[in-house]
């Protein structure tokens, strides 16, 4: 399982995510759960378009880790034989960049490894950031939801400042919204009107969810906020039933107009001083 949120205000946005990676066999039982998976990614050198997976940490045999530098690499202009890949630092879009992350994701390596699977695996992919000459930051979403991809969706737009959260939903949605995301279907279960329940669920949201962020916060409020979700959820997991599946090092990115993609926590599995190499990174 995973959390990965992402943190919006004028600023900016903050990108987080634990490194938890559960592997299950085939009947669905835990076999394993490593606590170095990457999540987080620069997904072009330069510019200021970072990326975040949750879900299924590979499809096939490469994991999410190689397959985001394998799109790095196109958009980066250092394949040659994807050349058309390249990402025009002058006019690109984030739209654009969504499109292109889909397709390689899903046309190119998921259909071609799950088209006649019996078993296909989920997973979600965010790409974030500015689009060329963009004064305010966008998140868009690819989702890929047993073996269906819909086209990438804008979960918000540059004039919006929030909170978004994937992958084990649970103790944020308590934290922030003030309830479980199970709250509807429990309502539907006691006999709640079917015809009255978004009326009910809007109430609750108003009554209950706390605002933890506000669209003027300074960027380095918003990275402790988006790490502090991070954590609370891993501790959450930790102290829960199950197998802890939320867990290992925080990563935490911030993504700003000037500054572009930086790194303000991550993990190496290398000395960074003897590995100079920009593919290494």
């Amino acid at each position: 399982m995973t959390v990965a949120v992402c943190v919006k205000v004028h600023d900016g946005l903050v990108l987080a995510a634990d490194s938890a990676s559960t592997i299950v066999d085939a009947q669905g039982n835990v076999v394993n759960v490593y606590n170095n998976a990457n999540k987080i990614f620069e997904l072009c050198k330069g510019l200021p378009i970072g990326g975040m997976t949750w879900g299924a940490g590979s499809l096939g045999q490469s994991s999410i880790t190689t397959l985001a530098k394998d799109l790095r690499r196109r958009f980066s202009g250092s394949d040659a034989a994807h050349q058309d890949w390249a990402v025009d630092s002058a006019s690109y879009t984030l739209e654009a960049v969504a499109a292109a992350t889909r397709r390689f994701l899903f046309e190119e390596v998921y259909v071609p490894t799950y088209g006649s699977a019996p078993a296909k695996p989920s997973l979600g992919f965010t790409i974030a950031g500015y689009s060329a000459g963009a004064t305010s930051p966008e998140e868009w979403r690819v989702t890929i939801d047993s073996g269906v991809s819909r086209p990438p969706e804008l979960v918000q737009p540059g004039e919006q400042a929030g909170i978004t959260w994937s992958g084990q939903p649970e103790a944020i949605s308590r934290l922030v919204l003030g309830h479980s995301p199970q709250l509807r279907s429990v309502l539907a279960d006691l006999g709640a009107p079917a015809d009255q329940l978004d009326t009910v669920m809007g109430v609750v949201a108003q009554r209950l969810q706390t605002f933890l962020w506000t669209p003027p916060m300074p960027i380095q409020d918003a990275i402790d906020l988006a790490e502090f979700l991070v954590h609370c959820t891993v501790m959450y997991s930790r102290f829960g039933a199950g197998p802890q599946s939320v867990g290992g090092p925080i990563e935490v990115s911030a993504i700003t107009k000037h500054e572009g993609f930086k790194w303000v926590r991550r993990k190496h599995y290398y000395e960074p001083s003897l590995n100079r190499s920009e593919e290494s990174s």
